[in-house]
């Protein structure tokens, strides 16, 4: 049996594993699709973090637990006769083929960006009215203006340099401080909301993801926040009965590790 054998195979003993357990376990009957969904986002913020571990066994388990909610999905949409697996495999491969016209077609590109603004157009030759009705409503908002940037650029609405965006950067803090001294809260997050908006531009034009590189900004913080703790621990006191001079002590130490 070649490995394409095998891989259909597995994926058939998804599907009948997900028959039977739809058929006979109380807790698979009662799911709807409203009910799976905010376990698959849970699902995905896990696939993240393996990734950003590089973690491939781990990677491997959260990828298995996010076909199982896809397989659970088009389950229901079976049941309702709206769709089924089958029909959710062949829509992927159509949509495709038609936005692979450089693959599929005699469409010529040059590059990755050709590409980009190629996809962006034929998905409003699809009958999209803007280039921003595909960034979903509910996507967190560092990662929404990642895409709402990377869209509009798709169709040419970008800066030309680096050095703009930069400007840019400084141009909006400038505008914060102002609205700092006047200590107005409403106007103070609005011009905050900016910075970050032009921050998170500069970082598409350093080929930065902002989202990956804040994470392990995160991750960074919690190590070395966790090692004062156990060394405060170490001395018998609680890190509110240290003065900030002791604790920068085991601060500089983490940031040495």
């Amino acid at each position: 049996m070649n490995n394409r054998e095998n891989q259909l195979q597995a994926f058939g003993r998804l599907l009948d594993i997900m028959d039977d357990l739809r058929e006979k376990c109380p807790w698979d009957k009662k799911q709807t699709l409203e009910s799976l969904r905010h376990l698959t986002i849970e699902e995905t913020y896990e696939l993240g973090d393996a990734i950003l571990d590089n973690d491939m066994q781990e990677i491997k388990k959260e990828l298995g637990d996010l076909l199982l909610h896809i397989v659970f999905y088009a389950k229901i949409g079976s049941e309702t006769k709206d769709f089924d697996i089958g029909d959710v495999a062949n829509s992927i491969c159509d949509k495709l083929i038609e936005r692979h016209p450089h693959i599929y077609g005699d469409v010529v590109v040059e590059d990755e960006e050709d590409v980009k603004r190629n996809w962006e157009k034929l998905k409003l030759k699809e009958g999209r009215k803007s280039v921003l009705e595909g960034v979903p409503k509910s996507l967190p908002a560092l990662v929404k203006a990642s895409r709402i940037q990377d869209k509009v650029k798709g169709v040419g609405f970008d800066w030309e340099e680096s050095h703009q965006v930069w400007d840019k950067v400084q141009e909006e803090l400038n505008e914060l401080q102002e609205e700092v001294k006047v200590d107005n809260q409403d106007k103070m997050e609005a011009e905050f909301g900016d910075v970050l908006f032009s921050m998170i531009n500069y970082a598409r034009f350093l080929k930065i993801n902002p989202e990956d590189a804040l994470e392990r900004t995160n991750k960074k913080f919690m190590k070395r926040f966790m090692y004062l703790e156990s060394k405060a621990g170490e001395l018998g006191k609680n890190l509110s009965d240290m003065s900030l001079a002791e604790m920068d002590v085991f601060w500089e130490e983490a940031k040495r590790l």
